[in-house]
């Protein structure tokens, strides 16, 4: 079975920052993809950023320039660095892996339980 677990949300100020990380550990044969996605009430899901392999970050637009995914190969892990937070980025934050486990031919997507950034005065 394989596992994510996030860290690193909370309470900041307009204008602050956070580092978000997130630790894929388990039965795990390679990781071909990792990002972050947001959820606010009443919103679908979006991406955030997501990384394939080492290759080029991709960002969404409200964010470029200001997030930055990173990943620890060694350590099965994923950051997302957070700066000039603005309120309208407060949202659930969740970890999102695409994983093939040992013994199969498929990758499958396993997510996070989520951790909360509110951006607030």
């Amino acid at each position: 079975q394989v596992q994510l677990v996030e860290s690193g949300g909370g309470l900041v100020q307009p204008g602050g920052s956070l580092r978000l990380s997130c630790a894929a550990s388990g039965s795990i044969f390679r990781i071909n993809a990792m990002g972050w996605y947001r959820q606010t009430p009443g919103k679908e899901r979006e991406s955030v950023a997501t990384i394939i392999g080492s290759g080029t970050p991709n960002y969404a637009d409200s964010v470029k320039g200001r997030f930055t995914i990173s990943t620890d190969s060694a350590k099965n892990t994923v950051y997302l660095h957070m700066n000039s937070l603005k309120p309208e980025d407060t949202a659930v934050y969740y970890c999102n892996a695409n994983i093939r486990i040992p013994l199969t031919t498929r990758a499958s997507d396993f997510w996070g339980q989520g951790t909360q950034v509110t951006v607030s005065s």
